[in-house]
């Protein structure tokens, strides 16, 4: 669990938050969009999903690694294939290493998909957030396609009132301080892009590609004096985040898996059992029914060595908007969380049409966006 003061970082940032007005309520004229039109929600994800001609099964790539361009721009992500399997979630309740908030070790089987090398960059992420992707295909006169129709209707945030990167650097630096709503919407923008289905990872997923076959605490054993090689934490970050990819990669391949910024997955955050279920839990997904808490993994560049761990976990809390100066608060940005960010994955197998809205944003949610 982290706590409402940082460990003494960005003592001007938060005082410049400081003297923002702190009541400042949203107009009472219509909400506008990042592109100063009225704000309008977008389509449903069913509705994409048929649009898309997406179908329950296996994609119809190899499954080997990737790079998805995005045309129209100079942006790129590799893509990593992860064979499923079979593996120990958690940790052992006697290790006195593992943190208060860790699941108590179980079997756990997870399917076939790839994960992103590296977490979502500014650079990605900008490309819906800010609408810059219609911006450059606007300003290149660019021919109009179906995927470009598609992804200009998923609903697009309202324009953020502060530098959501609070001037730790932004080409090449993950991007920061988006609710799990947003990063879920991210992947429904992005899978109407690209013509892929895209999602968030389940906790199960993202652990079992962090592990990536060890047993041992983090993915290069157990000696925590090794974590700076691996990963951005509080001893060696100079207090903010870097850009992805300077420090090793675990076992398959994946940056920052540790460390840097934590890392948005699809369950809510369920308190650890005092025993773990004995049966083989398959694909395991705990759906959120509450705002909060929903779960991030992997430790931040504000954190010590023990939260990066490749079982730690954290709960994200209503705490992380307290400095939003709006009233009602953002939907889209949690102002305070400096140090979550996200990964994208992309199954081997696209799911049904009916479970769709496990893994983007649901019809009541996108509906419910403009009066929150």
């Amino acid at each position: 669990m982290k706590y409402r003061a940082y460990n003494l970082v960005f003592p001007l940032l938060s005082f410049l938050l400081w003297i923002t007005p702190t009541h400042a309520r949203k107009p009472d004229r219509a909400v506008e969009s990042v592109d100063g039109s009225v704000y309008k929600t977008g389509t449903y994800p069913k509705d994409l999903y048929k649009k898309m001609g997406l179908k329950p099964g296996p994609h119809d790539h190899e499954f080997v690694a990737y790079e998805e361009k995005i045309e129209t721009s100079d942006v790129s992500f590799g893509m990593i294939p992860v064979a499923g399997g079979v593996f120990v979630m958690g940790s052992p309740a006697d290790d006195e290493n593992r943190g208060e908030d860790e699941l108590i070790e179980r079997k756990v089987k997870v399917s076939d998909f790839w994960m992103g090398t590296y977490e979502v960059t500014w650079d990605e992420y900008e490309l819906w957030m800010l609408n810059l992707d219609k911006d450059n295909r606007d300003h290149k006169k660019s021919e109009t396609t179906k995927a470009h129709t598609l992804s200009d209707a998923v609903t697009k945030p309202t324009a953020p009132y502060v530098d959501m990167s609070f001037g730790m650097g932004k080409s090449g630096h993950p991007a920061i301080c988006m609710t799990q709503l947003s990063a879920k919407m991210y992947c429904m923008w992005l899978s109407a892009r690209t013509g892929k289905f895209y999602r968030l990872p389940t906790e199960a997923e993202w652990e079992y590609a962090c592990k990536a076959g060890t047993k041992t605490a983090y993915s290069f054993g157990d000696d925590s004096k090794k974590l700076s090689e691996h990963a951005w934490h509080l001893d060696n970050s100079k207090f903010k985040y870097q850009k992805i990819g300077q420090k090793k990669p675990n076992p398959l391949g994946l940056y920052d898996m540790h460390g840097n910024v934590w890392e948005w997955v699809l369950d809510q955050f369920v308190p650890p059992e005092k025993k773990a279920p004995k049966e083989l839990q398959v694909n395991p997904l705990v759906l959120p029914n509450t705002l909060y808490p929903r779960t991030v993994k992997g430790g931040s560049w504000d954190d010590p060595v023990e939260s990066h761990r490749s079982a730690s976990r954290m709960g994200s809390e209503g705490w992380w908007k307290e400095q939003d100066p709006q009233l009602p608060k953002s939907v889209w940005y949690h102002t305070d969380a400096l140090f979550v960010g996200f990964r994208v994955v992309c199954p081997r197998e696209v799911p049904k049409l009916e479970d769709i809205e496990k893994y983007w944003p649901s019809e009541i949610e996108i509906k419910a966006i403009p009066t929150r």
